[in-house]
């Protein structure tokens, strides 16, 4: 982007201190600079060029003699002998405000919209700062989607990190969009705002998104970051960055809950592979660097309450897993860091049944404390629980039915099949546009298990039976 391009007045150096002229090297993403001094790591650093394009970037390494810088832009056309670097003496900074809500922004955060940049309230370190674990509050709050595999049995509470496993060609695009659309916190609508994260997208897939969320009005309230296909790979690496400082912004100095979709995680990770490996670094796992679990980390655990403040970060990250292998280092090490995952099965999808969520590998692990009495119902737990043993015996009877026949079932075992049949079709399967409600949901879960004799459910209190279990149904 040259200066002219960017408006009058738009472009201020931040702190013009220390400009050199030159480089010693540049080769794919990375430039090294000779002589630097008073040069800090993560420094933001400016790269201008002979005909007055501007392109930034940040330190990489900080040596006594030679300064390494990854340039977001990449190095195609530098001049090495005619190019000047401008260290600024700050990690780099976005601006943040609350009129950014309705906007949609490049990777770096400048609008690509056709509007004017949104006056700025304050700018804030990308990098954001650590949440003091003391000052934590524990997520209890219910979020709603409006999926009733997610709702039902894999509950989403206010400030947790759920992430989304996928595979190519998958349906999580229009998952994550409904999420958005349909997601609504404790207290309603009213203080709620969506980032929406995209990393590494077609530019299909973010028409689809923008698309998406205008139609159905929920962009009102969205700020979008798109790093599209074609755009830098290692600008990849920024975009959540900026997309978390203002989800921060807006939850912690303006009391919003914030809904933060982060797709794809797979491409960011290849973005920090390919930086890694033009570093000249030893590769760990897959050709990942050592530290990828401590990168993911600096994302995902920008994620919570804090109990002197309101507002809330709630984070869903969606993750193409290759070949579906959920032990691939990028899902493996989410998992550890996140509290649960939802899964998405090839099978089901090959069905035709939307969304395709197996709930068996699935799991939100603080779904405990956001259901039951007084939050969702009381039955709630029970009915979870029920239906995941449940749906777990149904394969365990398929398989069977596979090497002995389905006429050879024992009458117990056949009711087990049409359970899961009916689970499958009526429980998960919904359409695009349907935001179910808890009760909606809960009810079409005895309404699966009434299927099977009373005997059967082991996981339901006899209190609970005698409210909740289908009658005439028995036997």
């Amino acid at each position: 982007m040259s200066l002219k391009d960017r408006g009058a007045g738009a472009y201020r150096p931040l702190l013009p201190t220390k400009q050199y002229e030159g480089l010693s090297a540049a080769y794919g993403p990375i430039i090294v600079v000779e002589g630097a001094s008073d040069v800090g790591y993560n420094e933001e650093v400016e790269v201008l060029l002979p005909n007055g394009d501007l392109r930034r970037g940040r330190v990489l390494e900080a040596g006594a003699r030679t300064t390494v810088v990854e340039v977001w832009g990449g190095t195609a056309g530098l001049e090495v002998a005619a190019t000047n670097v401008r260290f600024t003496g700050r990690p780099l900074h976005a601006p943040v405000a609350a009129s950014m809500l309705g906007r949609v922004f490049n990777g770096l955060g400048d609008p690509i919209d056709g509007i004017a940049a949104p006056i700025a309230e304050d700018r804030r370190d990308v990098n954001g700062a650590p949440i003091n674990p003391t000052r934590r509050s524990y997520p209890r709050d219910l979020i709603t989607t409006g999926v009733s595999a997610i709702d039902g049995m894999n509950t989403l509470v206010r400030g947790q990190k759920l992430p989304i496993f996928s595979g190519s060609g998958l349906p999580h695009n229009e998952l994550s969009a409904q999420i958005a659309r349909q997601a609504q916190f404790a207290g309603g609508k009213e203080g709620f705002a969506v980032i929406f994260c995209a990393m590494g997208v077609k530019h299909d897939d973010a028409e689809f998104f923008r698309g998406a969320f205008a139609t159905s009005g929920a962009l009102s309230n969205t700020a979008m970051f798109l790093n599209l296909a074609d755009d830098p790979p290692i600008e990849r690496i920024m975009t959540p960055r900026v997309a978390l400082t203002l989800a921060e912004f807006l939850a912690f100095d303006r009391g919003m809950d914030v809904l933060v979709i982060m797709t794809d995680m797979t491409n960011y990770g290849e973005a920090l592979r390919e930086l890694a490996s033009e570093r000249g670094e030893v590769p760990s796992r897959q050709g990942y660097p050592g530290y990828l679990y401590s990168d993911l980390a600096s994302l995902y655990e920008r994620t919570g309450l804090l109990i002197d403040r309101p507002g809330s970060i709630t984070q869903v990250p969606i993750l193409t897993m290759p070949n579906d292998d959920i032990n691939h280092p990028i899902p493996d090490l989410t998992g550890f860091i996140t509290e649960g995952q939802i899964v998405l099965s090839r099978d089901l999808f090959r069905r035709g049944i939307y969304p395709p969520i197996d709930v068996l590998p699935s799991l939100s692990r603080l779904m405990k404390d956001g259901i039951g009495e007084g939050a969702t119902r009381d039955d709630h737990p029970d009915l979870a629980n029920q239906l995941y043993a449940a749906y777990a015996h149904v394969q365990d009877v398929r398989a069977l039915a596979a090497v002995i026949g389905e006429e050879e079932l024992s009458a117990t075992d056949r009711r087990y099949v049409a359970l899961g049949q009916r689970f499958e079709e009526t429980f998960v399967r919904q359409g695009l546009y349907e935001a179910r409600s808890i009760e909606e949901t809960l009810n079409l879960g005895w309404q699966v298990l009434g299927l099977l004799p009373r005997s059967e459910l082991t996981r339901v209190s006899d209190r609970v039976l005698d409210r909740r279990y289908p009658r005439g149904t028995e036997g």
